[in-house]
């Protein structure tokens, strides 16, 4: 496969991922998430796949909006790294979380299938007085 098809392939799984996390599809999240997924939260938290999973079996986690766009993709061998925006209106434990984050979802291949291994979300801001032009 190349770059190419590689990069449009895990774009569309990365949209797949969005709208899963959207509509609440644990069963689809399990198989897209690497056994050993790490997620890294806004502020610098970890969650494995597990407790990842759990925030959506808890309930506790409610997205009305999980959008994914701004997307590039970078593919390696059994490796892609996508970089996109990801706009989410949702609440955790009834506490609104309405935001625009910059993510980076790594993608690795394992068995001829592509499984998310982590991510990292980090809000999106601008760069500071002194790094301006």
């Amino acid at each position: 496969m190349n770059r190419e098809q590689t990069g449009q392939e895990i774009a569309q799984l990365a949209l797949t991922w969005a709208t899963a996390e959207l509509q609440q599809d644990i069963a689809l999240l399990e198989k897209l998430l690497a056994n050993d997924f790490v997620g890294v939260g806004t502020l610098g938290f970890l969650l494995s796949k597990q407790e990842w999973l759990a925030r959506h079996r808890s309930g506790e986690m409610k997205y009305s909006v999980h959008a994914l766009d701004e997307v590039k993709v970078r593919g390696y061998d059994e490796t892609a790294i996508l970089i996109g925006r990801l706009t989410q209106e949702a609440t955790y434990r009834d506490n609104p979380i309405n935001t625009q984050l910059r993510t980076t979802l790594v993608f690795i291949r394992q068995d001829g299938q592509w499984h998310l291994a982590s991510l990292h979300l980090c809000t999106i801001g601008s760069p500071p007085s002194f790094a301006r032009s």
